[in-house]
């Protein structure tokens, strides 16, 4: 009889384990994967997005709690390379449980901290691409959208005026 039970626990826990990862990493990856700069986001990815994004913090502890559960019971088998699986998937969901709590957005958007500039023959901008603009007096400039969108956030002086630059 306790045959039996191991027999339809083992299957099931490993299913259990199986899930559970898949759900800590989706948490991470999905959202990762959705919001990125210069790709198409349609509304309702980036609202499942968004709405993965916040729970992720908690929901990626709680898949991570599951599967090291799991593992805790799969981990008495005798088999060395069933352990070496769980290791493995352990991997990516205990990264994307870290990963979840980091605003890892500020590394693809940060301030540009002291802005270079060209003239308008020495620039390398394609005749179509969109630039953003402003001019005080006889001093202008031009900030492509293309460096922007990485940014968001640039600091300078045009004509002697403080501005601030965003996209």
């Amino acid at each position: 009889m306790e045959l039996l039970n191991m027999r339809i626990r083992r299957p099931f826990s490993w299913t259990i384990f199986y899930v559970a990862a898949l759900a800590g990493c989706a948490l991470f990856f999905f959202p990762a994967f959705v919001i990125r700069p210069f790709r198409y986001q349609a509304p309702r990815a980036l609202t499942v997005a968004m709405a993965l994004r916040h729970i992720s913090p908690w929901g990626t502890i709680a898949a991570l709690a599951v599967c090291l559960a799991m593992a805790f019971v799969l981990w008495e088998s005798d088999n060395w390379l069933r352990k070496i699986v769980i290791a493995i998937v352990l991997v990516p969901v205990v990264f994307s449980t870290v990963m979840s709590r980091l605003n890892y957005f500020e590394w693809m958007f940060h301030p540009i901290k002291s802005a270079e500039f060209e003239s308008e023959a020495a620039s390398k901008l394609e005749s179509g691409e969109m630039i953003m603009a402003v001019r005080f007096g006889s001093d202008a400039r031009a900030y492509p959208i293309r460096e922007m969108a990485y940014h968001h956030l640039l600091n300078d002086i045009v004509g002697g005026i403080p501005v601030t630059v965003t996209y």
